[in-house]
């Protein structure tokens, strides 16, 4: 990559309610661009955000590397209009045909007796078999009956399959047989898009790999189709430099590779804000971090121990959550890993109602981008957004330094909405709705910490997100937080994480044997195999020798459990303290005399990247006073009350000033409220630095 960094760098971030764009020059200046997220058509908002970094601030010819994150994939598996899904087909062998629909038998609302899986991505009567056998080992026992391909073909024609997911009983050890149907496929029908199951996933659980490789090959035509127009796009700006997207691990790939396993893409967004999150960490010298990102449509929070991002093997897509936690059995497996958060519907577009009993709600609705919250002038319903005008807490002119109008009037006729719930105190109601996304946003912050095993006292939020640090305050107190970070772009945080996120490549393999020595010097081997495999992907996307890291994991459990824990071994006798000691930290228990097995062998190869560089902020002289940063003195909403509170332009802060809450601080990008009882300064790099007074 180090050809990519003497030029600019661009990160674009898509997402629900504004596209953001950071432009690095090699000598670490930033630009920073905030456009209006355009939903039906979001390549559109992504290049229009281009057109002004072009227009306005660097030459085409300048630009060395382009990185995307985008909520293509998830919006295609929610349902979003002009992404429709096409209609899958999945071949396997004979006899599996229903693994689909059986599953887990995982139930997402347990007592709930009418509860309904998601449907299948391959209809039942698109579900083809072949006559095939191998065995656990890879022998095959049954050879492939070739001619069984043709016949297939031959019926999904008729039925204008336009995408095919092919996934074989144990090929995951060997998928000669999955080749084999790929290639005949693709001579019979050549404009139909291939998935096969062992090329993204070669882990045993044959319904998980199934349903990867189903989702994986419903995607593909809706997210190839995007991201070629978005190339397309760049390309047409003369912009001839690589194009590389988040992926859900919080690695970048190749626009090749992203468009082969779209699969990878479904949490692209959310990974590059914790991404940015890790890399600030490690700059300042932080152990523990809390991520906290609130944006317009939800609040997303990770754990980030050492300056890497917990990171988890499986996710469902498209499922539903209850207060944070996702509901097993609500979405669709995908067996690939992705940087491990915790997902609330709370972002500043989040809708308040209320329901039969006159009690107040918040969330899942939200107005997103269009028609936005009220205060934005198109919209009409109540939003954390519209609470915030109302209590003064966002400015009741204009956002984005005066570019962006805001309605206070309208915010304040939604809100009088649903004022039923206070007796009419249109403020009293908007009090309730910030009270009530805090407690939302408080709960997602202690699954990845207490319920992970982890004291948040130990820790420090880094706040992000168009709203993450108008609420940090909030949400640290309610967890026992003692400091927060609010960095000096938060609003574009997600894609400054762009900037600073590696190439990845996860390779991993099935073992499922018993920890000893004859299993160890297998996995060493075959730590050899996958080291090689993911050094030739990276050299596949650019990726000089000199930029190559290589890391070990192995999954582990105790002999008959059925899910295992990652730990990162250099021997064996390490491999199973780590476990013991992961074992404890999360279930409260390690059985330290049982056996243990190996389940999978993964190395991790990233492909390093120039990190920007954190420029040192102005230090305030005797002559410049934080008084010089004073806007204005606004009447904000505080303890119960509206009381006078100094209102402060962050651009005009220095490194040293201190400021003592309540007060409000406002930048282009977002606005950090400072609650009474915490105290912040500027640090040597410009960020905000908030500790509690009593701490």
């Amino acid at each position: 990559m180090n050809d990519h960094q003497r030029g600019v760098r661009v990160g674009i971030d898509v997402g629900g309610t504004f596209t953001d764009l950071i432009a690095m020059r090699p000598g670490g200046e930033l630009v920073r661009l905030k456009v209006p997220t355009t939903p039906r058509d979001p390549e559109s908002g992504a290049l229009a955000a281009l057109d002004a970094l072009l227009t306005e601030h660097v030459a085409a010819a300048d630009i060395a590397l382009v990185a995307h994150a985008s909520t293509i994939a998830t919006n295609a598996l929610l349902g979003q209009l002009h992404l429709e899904l096409p209609r899958v087909a999945f071949i396997t062998t004979r006899g599996f045909r229903d693994v689909l629909e059986i599953g887990r038998q995982n139930r997402s609302a347990i007592y709930d007796l009418q509860v309904k899986r998601p449907i299948p991505l391959a209809r039942r009567e698109d579900r083809f078999v072949v006559t095939e056998r191998r065995e656990v080992d890879g022998r095959a026992s049954t050879p492939l009956d070739l001619a069984e391909i043709d016949a297939i073909s031959a019926r999904l024609a008729e039925r204008a399959i336009g995408s095919v997911a092919i996934g074989l009983l144990h090929a995951n050890v060997d998928d000669a047989h999955e080749v084999a149907i790929a290639e005949r496929l693709a001579q019979l029908m050549p404009d139909v898009y291939i998935t096969r199951s062992a090329e993204l996933v070669r882990e045993y659980r044959e319904y998980e790999r199934f349903s990867t490789a189903v989702v994986n090959a419903a995607l593909m035509p809706a997210v190839r189709r995007y991201l070629e127009r978005f190339v397309a796009g760049v390309r047409a700006r003369a912009v001839q430099a690589p194009v590389f997207v988040m992926r859900s691990d919080g690695g970048m790939a190749s626009i090749e590779l992203a468009s082969r396993r779209p699969a990878s893409l479904i949490e692209s967004g959310p990974a590059s804000g914790v991404i940015a999150a890790a890399f600030l960490g490690r700059a300042l010298g932080i152990d523990r971090v809390l991520s906290f990102d609130m944006g317009g449509t939800t609040a997303k929070a990770g754990t980030i121990l050492h300056g890497t991002p917990e990171v988890a093997s499986e996710f469902e897509a498209a499922g539903s959550s209850h207060s944070g936690r996702a509901l097993k059995g609500s979405g669709y497996p995908v067996r690939f890993p992705f940087v491990d958060l915790a997902e609330v519907s709370a972002g500043g577009g989040t809708i308040a109602w209320l329901d039969r009993a006159n009690t107040l709600h918040a969330g899942p609705m939200s107005a997103g981008a269009d028609p936005g919250p009220a205060a934005y002038g198109k919209g009409h319903q109540p939003t954390v957004t519209d609470a915030n005008v109302v209590l003064g807490r966002l400015n009741p002119r204009a956002l984005l330094g005066g570019a962006f109008p805001i309605h206070a009037d309208a915010a304040a006729r939604a809100v009088a909405t649903i004022a039923s719930v206070t007796a009419g105190d249109v403020t009293a109601a908007a009090a309730g709705i910030v009270d009530l996304v805090d407690a939302e946003m408080a709960k997602v912050l202690r699954i990845v910490s207490v319920e992970r095993g982890y004291d948040p006292r130990d820790f420090t939020l880094v706040a992000f997100g168009g709203g993450g640090p108008l609420h940090a305050c909030a949400v640290a107190a309610e967890i026992g937080v003692r400091r927060i970070v609010i960095p000096t772009l938060p609003g574009l945080f997600s894609a400054y994480g762009l900037l600073a996120a590696d190439v990845r490549v996860a390779r991993g393999q099935s073992i499922v044997a018993r920890a000893d020595a004859a299993t160890w010097t297998t996995l060493e081997a075959m730590f050899e195999r996958l080291h090689h495999e993911g050094d030739a992907e990276l050299a596949n996307q650019a990726v000089p020798p000199s930029d190559r890291v290589f890391a070990r994991e192995i999954d582990v459990r105790y002999a008959g459990q059925s899910f295992e824990l990652t730990v990162s071994p250099t021997s064996l006798e390490t491999a199973i303290a780590a476990f013991h000691t992961k074992h404890e930290q999360r279930y409260g228990f390690a059985a330290r005399g049982e056996a243990l097995e190996i389940v999978t062998a993964r190395v991790i190869a990233l492909g390093r990247t120039t990190k920007p560089d954190l420029l040192a902020a102005p230090a305030a002289a005797a002559s410049a006073p934080t008084s010089e940063a004073l806007l204005e003195t606004r009447s904000v909403w505080t303890a119960g009350t509206f009381a006078p509170t100094p209102i402060y332009a962050r651009a005009r802060l220095q490194t040293g000033n201190t400021l003592d809450g309540p007060a409000v601080i406002e930048q282009y990008d977002t606005t950090t409220y400072l609650a009474p009882g915490w105290r912040a300064h500027v640090d040597v790099f410009g960020n905000l630095i908030a500790q509690e007074t009593n701490a």
